[in-house]
Order: structure tokens, then sequence, then C-alpha cells
């Protein structure tokens, strides 16, 4: 179910409600919808209530108030099958994640979260920061968008920097439009360099100059990483550094796809001799494929 920008009558609401009910939606997208106070309470209960919901997007103001945060926080307590959450452009600031922030900790199946654009400070990161644990501890989300969040200051981005560092599982992390600047992208560096899992990195509009991009290529150029996409459009950065550090990412990307042939040829051949004694065995995952957050437009 898709709507987007519509006022949803009580009879709309009750259809929707239902087909959650019957387990039928995987899909649940009310993009910038004007529903009542009770409406919005009966899908919360709808959701909880669904075996089959993967995805809930509420984006553009659909959470627009305190009461509603509890009323989603609960539904989120219940519900076990939320893959993924957009919030997008929701006023919910601190206060707002503190009450939503148990019902996400606790969630299954929760592995993308949209929270841009919602008037997030430092205090919000300190507990978005708790969703991405380290190595060895519980799993956590594999896609974080935390766009146009301007409140958030370089300590608040900092923290950040050292939990993704630790995460064992983040894969596509979306800071575009934050006023970062280059200290903060240099933390970014050190963070993509120690992640061993960070795929996609999204520094769009924000404030970077040629010092960053810079630092950022030498990263990719001397250090190891998963790191297959940086998008660093809308900033002051010559295009010449720009394609360096994109043509850097493309033959990380091809090598990985040769290791890749590799060793499916070795597993199909086990008459392939192996030369080199020391040689490791390189486990290719195929990762998320097409983006959860990708799935519908914000």
């Amino acid at each position: 179910i898709q709507i987007s920008g519509e006022t949803l009558s009580g009879a709309e609401i009750r259809d929707i409600c239902e087909s959650l009910r019957e387990n039928s939606v995987r899909l649940l997208s009310l993009r910038g919808c004007q529903l009542s106070e009770r409406d919005f309470g009966h899908v919360c209960r709808g959701a909880a209530e669904s075996r089959s919901l993967a995805q809930l997007n509420l984006n553009l103001g659909i959470v627009s108030n305190i009461n509603r945060v509890k009323q989603l926080a609960e539904a989120l307590k219940t519900n076990r099958s939320v893959q993924s959450l957009f919030l997008h452009g929701s006023p919910l600031t601190d206060a707002g994640l503190a009450l939503l922030n148990p019902a996400l900790s606790i969630h299954p199946s929760l592995v993308a979260l949209d929270l841009g654009d919602c008037m997030l400070g430092d205090e919000g990161i300190n507990l978005i920061c708790g969703l991405l644990p380290p190595d060895g501890a519980k799993s956590g989300l594999k896609e974080l968008t935390l766009s146009a969040n301007p409140g958030v200051t370089s300590k608040g981005w900092g923290r950040l920097a050292i939990a993704v560092a630790h995460s064992s599982q983040l894969r596509v992390l979306n800071l575009d439009y934050n006023p970062l600047g280059d200290q903060v992208a240099g933390m970014l560096a050190v963070a993509v360099a120690s992640s061993r899992t960070l795929e996609v990195l999204d520094l769009e509009g924000t404030g970077l100059t040629n010092q960053s991009a810079q630092t950022l290529l030498d990263m990719v150029e001397n250090y190891p990483t998963a790191l297959r996409t940086l998008i660093l459009a809308e900033n002051n950065i010559s295009p010449e550094l720009q394609q360096q550090i994109s043509d850097l990412l493309s033959e990380g990307e091809e090598e990985e796809e040769t290791e890749a042939r590799e060793v499916t040829a070795r597993e199909k051949n086990p008459w392939i001799c192996q030369n080199n004694s020391s040689s490791q065995m390189v486990l290719m995952t195929s990762g998320l494929g097409d983006s959860l957050l990708a799935e519908t437009e914000m």
C-alpha cells in the first residue's frame, strides 16, 4: 500500500488496518498523508498486529507530535516483522527519539532506519549509536540515514564516527546535507578505514573542501576498506579529486569481483592446485543487494 500526500478518510484507514491484520501487506507507505489522531492510532495498532509488514514509511510529518511517537513506540514493541522504518521529515527531536528508542533497541528485525530531517541533536545521536553495536554484540542496523539534522555538533558526529568504526553490521550511512565540514570528514575517514562492513557513505552537500577530499583519497588509496561508493557532490571539491577517489573505489570493486570468480572456480573445480601454501581463504558475500532504504521514495 503506497499513498502520498492524500487526506485519508476513516473508511480508507479501516481498509488499511484490515489488510494489516490479514497479513497481506508487506509495504505500507503513507508518505505526507493527513490522518486524524484516532486514525493514526488505528494504523499503529494494525501495524503492531501484522506479521507480514516489512517496511513502514511514515515520512514527511506523519509522526507529528509526542502522542504519535508514543503510539508508534507501542506498536514497534509488539511488532516483530518490520525491517525498514522511514520517519524522514518528522519533528521527533531528541525527546521524541528518547521515547522511541527503547522499542527500536529491542526490535528483532529492524535493519534500516531513516531519521533524516528529524530535528535531532547530540543526545539523539548518542541514542542512535546504541543501535550500532560493536563486534560480538547483538545485531544492529545495516542502513542508517541521518540527512539534514543540522542541530548535531562535531561532538555528536565524532561519537557516531566511533560507533561506525566498531559497528558489526552497518553497510550504508547517509549523512548528506549536514554541515559537517573538514574536521568531521577527517573523523569519518578514520571510521571508514576501521570499519569492516561500511560499503556506502553519502556526504553530499556537507561543506567539504579539497582538504577532506585529500584525506579521503589517502584513506582509499592506502587502507583496505569495504567502501564501494562515496558520494561527494555539491561540495567545494575539485572534479579531479572526486574522479581519483571514484577510480580507486572502482578498482577495488573490480579486484573483489575477480577474487570472487576465482573462489567460485576453485569450488567448482577441486583439482585446481594451490601453489601458495600460505594463501588465505576469501569468503565473498553479496551484501544487501538493492538498498532497503531505496525501495521507496523519501
